[in-house]
């Protein structure tokens, strides 16, 4: 590593005062940081991997982005998304190695923008992460309700399904963060595995076309509907961003999160570009699109009845259910250490700063986020405009709603951390060194940012609104507001409490530092 340092040098380099007397006893007690050595890398690759949710991916998204947008080069797609947030993880990985921080993005935008960019993308990633598990709690009501439906023939209300998965998954994240990481780790290798049986099956029984390339010829990704593609398919690598959020946790950050997230990307990229080419194979090219947008969601159960038979689709079913289950799970246990962050640093109140028992779990940012989900759930339920009873409701609104304005946070957000590892490497004088990963942190931005303007741009149809639907600007304006709130609370902290502001971002190294000075004479 060329341009290691100290908590206490990375500090000073901020140009932000290390540690302020006035905040001294915030920090006092364990209970502020969070167990470190709890995660290895398996540990911590089953976690971010299950936020990706696989099976969700490959039954759900490839098949709205065959039917909705006609590319039939899907699997190019997530080839190229592969190498944009390979560039994007060179900077950010280098990032990693100097600050260990549960609060992730916005400890890095605020170690390179300065603290009230900090305190903006804070907002945002509550806000973005918060979506995107709403959004997978109506999927995976709607699912339950089916099977309750097909297999015991009782009627089953999805809300009912999902606010029992709000609790189940309350609970589980209060244990360790090992047993968690154990949980999903079991869920994660049964449904990869399901759907690589599915991948070699479509190779083994191709379509009458055989084993045609032709999906990732550069003349499919040709057409209006590539930009929207490229929104649906980069949500589905949402989840390996996350590592930085467990760097706290692991014994060795410096090596594990940057190790992780490498893996985490080749393994989606790799797996999603193969998946979704099985697909066109067990459909045709030629006939991919068609019935994707007759089969809907029930593509991939489709194709493999036909192929696997019954029972094995049946247990695919079950497994679909299991991996959101994951996914849920993983996305609590990110918006939780978010909350835990932030209240350690003054951005939530301190309650939220703390760890529960034994545990060392984020518990009160646990608890908020399994109120909020459950009061999110209730209100939808009771509001929905779809008529009563109507089954589709959940997947056609709060999944595609919520799921999309997480996308966009997440996107957005990795934006802002691309030039943050710019700004951060520069102003400690740097840039030389780290040159050839400024560059490729250069490039990822700009990407990135083409891909979030491609996301507001066609937002109507990511979430199946009509071009002059309210909703294709009211759903954006979620994430900018957040981030407007978290810019002013920001500037707040800044003018009334300027030691408040001077931690933002710093985490356990302003713990560190303020028991380091308490033990000075």
């Amino acid at each position: 590593m060329t341009t290691g340092s100290s908590s206490t040098s990375s500090s000073s380099n901020t140009g932000r005062p290390a540690t302020a007397g006035g905040a001294i006893s915030t920090f006092k007690g364990q209970d502020r940081a969070l167990h470190a050595g709890r995660l290895g890398t398996g540990g911590l690759l089953l976690s971010v991997l299950a936020a990706t949710a696989p099976l969700m991916v490959v039954a759900g998204v490839m098949p709205t982005t065959f039917a909705v947008m006609g590319i039939v080069g899907q699997p190019l797609l997530f080839v190229i998304l592969g190498v944009v947030l390979v560039l994007f993880s060179v900077g950010y990985a280098e990032m990693s190695r100097h600050v260990h921080n549960a609060g992730a993005f916005y400890a890095y935008v605020a170690r390179g923008l300065g603290g009230t960019a900090g305190a903006g993308a804070a907002a945002v990633a509550l806000v973005a992460y918060s979506a995107l598990q709403f959004g997978i709690y109506g999927v995976f009501g709607f699912e339950v309700s089916g099977l309750f439906a097909t297999y015991a023939h009782v009627d089953v209300a999805w809300w009912i399904p999902a606010l029992i998965a709000v609790l189940a998954v309350g609970a589980l994240s209060w244990l360790k963060i090992d047993v968690n990481a154990l949980v999903l780790g079991v869920l994660l290798v049964v449904e990869v595995a399901l759907v690589v049986i599915f991948d070699i099956a479509a190779v083994a029984d191709p379509a009458k076309e055989g084993l045609s390339l032709h999906a990732f010829n550069p003349d499919t990704l040709t057409g209006a509907g590539v930009g929207t593609a490229l929104c649906f398919c980069i949500a589905a690598f949402t989840g390996f961003e996350q590592a930085p959020v467990y760097a706290e946790e692991t014994s060795r950050p410096h090596i594990l999160v940057p190790r992780v997230m490498f893996l985490a990307i080749g393994f989606v990229a790799v797996f999603f570009a193969l998946s979704s080419w099985a697909l066109t194979i067990a459909a045709g090219p030629s006939g991919i699109v068609g019935a994707a947008q007759k089969q809907s969601a029930g593509l991939l159960f489709f194709l493999t009845e036909s192929r696997l038979g019954g029972a094995f689709t049946d247990v695919l079913h079950v497994l679909f259910v299991t991996g959101m289950f994951a996914a849920l799970l993983s996305f609590h246990n990110v918006v939780a250490r978010y909350a835990f962050a932030m209240g350690r640093e003054g951005l939530l109140p301190s309650a939220f700063g703390r760890t529960t028992g034994t545990s060392g779990a984020p518990g009160t940012g646990s608890l908020l986020q399994t109120g909020v989900s459950a009061i999110v759930l209730i209100a939808f339920a009771v509001t929905d405009d779809k008529p009563i009873g109507d089954p589709t409701a959940p997947v056609l609104h709060l999944f595609t709603w919520a799921g999309n304005v997480g996308a966009l946070g997440v996107i957005l957000l990795m934006a802002a951390a691309s030039l943050s590892v710019i700004v951060f490497f520069a102003r400690r004088g740097a840039a030389r060194a780290q040159a050839w990963r400024l560059a490729t942190s250069a490039i990822a931005a700009v990407a990135l940012l083409v891909i979030a303007g491609y996301t507001v741009k066609d937002f109507d149809i990511l979430v199946g609104a009509g071009p002059d639907s309210v909703l294709s600007w009211l759903l954006p304006a979620l994430i900018a507001a957040a981030l407007v709130v978290g810019l002013v609370q920001g500037l707040v902290l800044r003018s009334r409490k300027p030691e408040a502001h001077a931690r933002i971002g710093l985490g356990n190294e302003a713990f560190q530092l303020d028991k380091a000075a308490e033990s000075t004479p």
